[in-house]
């Protein structure tokens, strides 16, 4: 507007519903500016709090879970930790490692990792998902912040028959052996005509116990 006396410019910014903000106060004369101070303070927070988070984030933090047998509520304090990481743009890798036997059980580390992913689905993604390496299963997430009213996708698992045995390093249990054209319900061929029938089984000779006789002898 170009040099304008101090009670005109604040006439201008009342009627406008706005505020009168010196911006250049150095400047002679000094520079003000008609705005939504509050919204411009926002803005100004805003693009704050993203340099800084660009500043500190772009990292790799990793968590270790040293066993599949963790509780939930240690499985929560990790959570935690990393949902703090991914808020500050950094990128999480889970490690689950396996001693002996667990090996037989991976599995379990999957619903561990599924469980992690649920937790974390409104803040994160997944970058990489569970992968063996080693003794060790890993999973790396990325900063992904969604609205809330996202809806998560549900995970669906197949109920377990009654006495079957849980799966070993997470394959399927082992189908039962079939014959050829079992499945296709095809109905057995009738016999040809004049073809001998199947004789019946012989039944085995009845025996008696022998008879004996008693002879009398005369004086």
């Amino acid at each position: 507007m170009g040099p304008t006396p101090t009670n005109e410019a604040l006439r201008r910014a009342r009627e406008a519903g706005l505020d009168l903000v010196e911006v250049a106060p150095m400047a002679r004369p000094p520079v003000c500016k008609i705005m939504d101070y509050g919204k411009w303070r926002y803005q100004q927070q805003k693009k704050a709090d993203k340099s800084r988070a660009s500043s500190r984030g772009g990292q790799l933090k990793e968590l270790v879970f040293k066993t599949v047998k963790i509780g939930d509520h240690d499985l929560m304090i990790k959570v935690n930790h990393a949902r703090e990481f991914l808020k500050e743009g950094n990128k999480v890798q889970f490690t689950l490692r396996f001693k002996g036997r667990e090996m037989a059980h991976l599995d379990l580390g999957r619903d561990i990792f599924t469980k992690v992913k649920q937790e974390l689905f409104f803040v994160s993604k997944v970058e990489r998902d569970a992968k063996m390496e080693g003794r060790r299963m890993t999973l790396v997430l990325q900063p992904d912040h969604k609205d809330p009213a996202t809806k998560m996708p549900a995970v669906i698992t197949a109920p377990r028959p009654a006495g079957t045995p849980r799966p070993q390093g997470g394959l399927p249990p082992r189908a039962p052996a079939m014959s050829a054209g079992a499945g296709l319900n095809i109905p057995p061929r009738p016999a040809a005509a004049g073809s001998p029938a199947a004789a019946p089984a012989a039944a085995a000779p009845r025996t008696s116990a022998p008879q004996t006789a008693t002879a009398s002898h005369g004086s």
